[in-house]
């Protein structure tokens, strides 16, 4: 099946799962932007598959009460992208922020995702 969004869309949609407030609402964005067997990375973790990166995203959740994602820059070519974003506490004040970089299946469904951000030394 060919998919005619573009990666753009696809990476919002992965967005928007960690501002997910429900796991059906989360799940159903998953099952439009991650291949199954996805690998995400970060300076904190490794997570494979959705079991463990759903895991990972509540400990976030749960850390920063009302916390969410808006993506400031994307850039794209082929497979792989790009994006600058924002890290927003309830009150929409800026948290932190960092860069992720991502890779698409053939399917257009992200198989790789590494964010990089600043964590205390």
């Amino acid at each position: 099946m060919h998919d005619d969004r573009g990666l753009e869309d696809v990476w919002e949609t992965y967005v928007r799962s960690w501002n997910a407030t429900t796991p059906e609402e989360r799940r159903v964005l998953f099952e439009s932007s991650l291949d199954p067997g996805c690998v995400y990375r970060d300076p904190l973790i490794r997570a494979e598959g959705w079991d463990a990166l759903i895991a990972y995203i509540l400990d976030f959740q749960r850390q920063v009460a009302g916390g969410r994602f808006v993506t400031r820059y994307f850039m794209d070519y082929g497979d792989q992208s790009i994006a600058r974003w924002d890290m927003q506490g309830a009150d929409g004040s800026v948290l932190g922020d960092g860069i992720s970089y991502g890779e698409y299946g053939p399917d257009r469904k992200l198989v790789r995702m590494t964010g990089f951000f600043e964590t205390p030394r």
